[in-house]
């Protein structure tokens, strides 16, 4: 019973590979160590502008967890580095470059065999 309706939406295949488990996990964390370092300062920031006696803490937790921040942001880099290391990026050739591959290695194999089964090329590389 086709209405000649649309669907509400289509699916589409994801333009990019999922990250890797430890890559996603060390993400996540650097998203919410940097979201928290912004809070700090803009409570930092704002207790200055009022005054506050909390300002000079805020300050210095602003800038300790700025610390935290980049060291988070940095294990996301390492941990993609290593990733990849450890298990290499799977790329997929195109059949084109595949069959060619195929073919090539067919010719050096027959003629490998030619030479292994011609007898006279054999007496003669004796002699």
């Amino acid at each position: 019973m086709d209405t000649g309706r649309r669907p509400l939406w289509q699916e589409e295949p994801a333009p990019r590979r999922r990250m890797a488990d430890p890559v996603r996990t060390a993400a996540v964390r650097a998203v919410i160590i940097v979201a928290v370092t912004l809070i700090q300062a803009m409570v930092a920031f704002l207790c200055t502008l009022a005054g506050s006696w909390l300002a000079f803490p805020a300050v210095l937790s602003t800038v300790a967890s700025t610390v935290v921040a980049t060291w988070g942001v940095l294990d996301v880099w390492v941990t993609r580095q290593v990733w990849v290391q450890r298990h290499g990026v799977q790329s997929q050739p195109s059949s084109t470059a595949r069959e060619l591959r195929r073919e090539r290695r067919r010719a050096r194999r027959a003629a490998a065999r030619g030479t292994r089964d011609d007898p006279a090329r054999a007496d003669r590389a004796a002699a």
